[in-house]
C-alpha cells in the first residue's frame, strides 16, 4: 500500500497549530507517543512565528530503533514552506538518555536544515517519565 503526502502529514489551518515557547510545549503535543511499545520519530514543522503549521509521523521503527534519512524529514519542510522544526521520538525503554545514534542523528539532520535553511529548534526524546530536551541540555549541534 502506497500513501500519498497528504494523508501522512497533519496540516493545521491557518494560525489554528500550537506555538512551541518551550520543550514543556512539546512534551504536551506528543502525549499519544510516551507510552507506545514501538520508537515513533515525529517531525513539527514551524513557521517564523513557532506556531505548528503541520506534524508528520516519519518513521516507525522497533523497540529500541527507528530509520531516519534527512530526504524525509526535510521533503515535508520544503513542502508546507517551515521555518523551522522540531524533531521528537520516544524511547519505549522509558529512559530518556540520548544514545550516541540519538545525537549522530541528530547532527545530520542539522547539517541537512543548515543547507536547506530550516533549522532545528530541538530534539526531544519522549516517555511516560518525561522527556529530554537537546536545546535546553546544549545537545544540538551549533
Amino acid at each position: 500500500m502506497q500513501f500519498t503526502l497528504k494523508e501522512l502529514v497533519h496540516e493545521y489551518p491557518t494560525h489554528n497549530g500550537p506555538v512551541f515557547k518551550t520543550a514543556e510545549d512539546v512534551y504536551t503535543e506528543t502525549k499519544n507517543m510516551h507510552d507506545c511499545s514501538k520508537e515513533i520519530f515525529t517531525v513539527f514543522y514551524l513557521n517564523c512565528k513557532n506556531r505548528v503549521i503541520a506534524r508528520e509521523t516519519v518513521s516507525v521503527g522497533i523497540i529500541d530503533a527507528s530509520l531516519i534519512h534527512p530526504r524525509e524529514v526535510f521533503r515535508t519542510a520544503v513542502h508546507v514552506n517551515a521555518h523551522a522544526i522540531v524533531i521528537t521520538h520516544n524511547h519505549p525503554s522509558g529512559d530518556k538518555t540520548p544514545s550516541s545514534n540519538d545525537k549522530e542523528v541528530t547532527e545530520l539532520l542539522t547539517k541537512a536544515g543548515e543547507i536547506l535553511g530550516i533549522k532545528i529548534l530541538d530534539h526531544l526524546i519522549v516517555t511516560t517519565n518525561g522527556y529530554t530536551s537537546f536545546a535546553q541540555n546544549g545537545l544540538l549541534p551549533k
